[in-house]
C-alpha cells in the first residue's frame, strides 16, 4: 500500500535582482531623489496633499523600476547563448540573485532555458530571506516559466533536515528513493506517493553525484508531469524541478528534459570565470 508524505508550507526569499540590473547605489539614489520631492502643506487641502504624495511615488517608480517588472521580459534578451545547446540560453546564479547565495549557504548553480522563458517573482515567505544563513526549512531560490512549455524552480533544503552528518554527500544521506520520499512534496507542491515515481538515474558530474527523477503526478499542484534533479553540497541539498501539465508535456517534453539535464552546481574556480563572462556579455549588450 503506497504511503503519502505531507509537508508544511514552504517559506521563501525576497524577489531577486535580474542580470544586468542597475547597481544598488543607483536605485538608492533614485529613491533619495524621489523622497526629496517637496510636499506642499495646504491648509485643509487633503486632496492636494494626496496629489503631491502621488507625484512623489510616481517619480520613485518611474526612476527605479521594481525587480518584478524587470523580470517580465524574455530571458533571451539578457542571458547569453548556450554554446553546447543551440537555441537555449545560460542562467548562472550569482550572489546578487538570492539571499542564500549572498550568505554563502548555497553553491552557485547553472542551467539552460529556452530564450522565451521569463523569470517570475518568488514570494518573500518562500524565499528564505528572513532566515539566512541558518534556515531550518527548505526555501525557493529562483523560478522561471513559459505558459506554453512549463515551469522551473530551484529549491534548497538545509542538510540538517535530512541528516546530522556535516558536509554529507547525497549518497551519505541515502538512496534516490529515500531522497525523493523526503523532498517529493517540494516537487509536487502538495503530497508525494511512491507510486508516482516512474524512473530514477544516478550520475556523477565533476565529481558530484546527482539523483535524477521522472514523476507522473496527476494530483500535483505543480503539474501532472515533473522532472527533478538533486544533489548535496556543503550544508545544503539543492533540488531542481521542472514541471508541466499534459498539454505542455505533449509539445515540450524534449525541451524540458534538456533543461533538467543541464542543471549542475558550479565549482568555485569555474564560477569566477562564468561571472566575468556574464558581465562582459551585459556590457556588450549595454544592459
Amino acid at each position: 500500500m503506497a504511503s503519502s508524505v505531507f509537508f508544511s508550507p514552504l517559506r521563501l526569499p525576497l524577489p531577486t535582482a535580474t542580470r544586468c540590473a542597475p547597481p544598488p547605489q543607483a536605485v538608492a539614489s533614485s529613491a533619495e531623489n524621489a523622497a526629496a520631492v517637496p510636499l506642499v502643506a495646504v491648509a485643509g487641502g487633503h486632496r492636494k496633499r494626496e496629489l503631491v504624495l502621488g507625484a512623489a511615488l510616481s517619480a520613485l517608480l518611474s526612476r527605479a523600476p521594481l525587480p518584478a517588472q524587470a523580470r517580465e521580459v524574455e530571458v533571451g534578451s539578457y542571458l547569453p547563448p548556450a554554446p553546447s545547446n543551440p537555441g537555449f540560453v545560460f542562467f548562472k546564479a550569482t550572489p546578487k540573485d538570492t539571499p542564500a547565495l549572498r550568505a554563502g549557504n548555497v553553491q552557485p548553480y547553472e542551467f539552460v532555458l529556452p530564450p522565451t522563458w521569463k523569470q517570475t517573482r518568488v514570494a518573500n515567505i518562500l524565499s528564505g530571506n528572513y532566515c539566512q544563513p541558518k534556515c531550518a526549512e527548505p526555501w525557493v531560490e529562483v523560478k522561471f516559466e513559459d505558459e506554453k512549455q512549463g515551469k522551473v524552480q530551484v529549491v534548497a533544503s538545509p542538510l540538517i533536515r535530512l541528516t546530522n552528518k556535516p558536509n554529507a554527500t547525497i549518497e551519505d544521506i541515502g538512496s534516490p528513493e529515500r531522497i525523493i520520499a523526503s523532498l517529493g512534496p517540494f516537487v509536487t507542491g502538495n503530497t508525494f506517493d511512491s507510486d508516482e515515481l516512474v524512473d530514477t538515474k544516478v550520475e556523477k558530474i565533476d565529481g558530484l553525484t546527482y539523483y535524477s527523477y521522472v514523476l507522473e503526478t496527476p494530483l500535483a499542484l505543480t503539474g501532472s508531469h515533473n522532472l527533478a534533479k538533486a544533489t548535496a553540497k556543503g550544508n545544503t541539498v539543492v533540488l531542481f524541478v521542472v514541471s508541466a501539465n499534459d498539454k505542455q508535456w505533449s509539445s515540450s517534453e524534449k525541451v524540458l528534459k534538456t533543461i533538467v539535464d543541464s542543471f549542475q552546481i558550479i565549482e568555485e574556480e569555474r564560477f569566477s570565470v562564468h561571472s566575468e563572462e556574464q558581465i562582459d556579455y551585459c556590457k556588450k549588450r549595454k544592459l
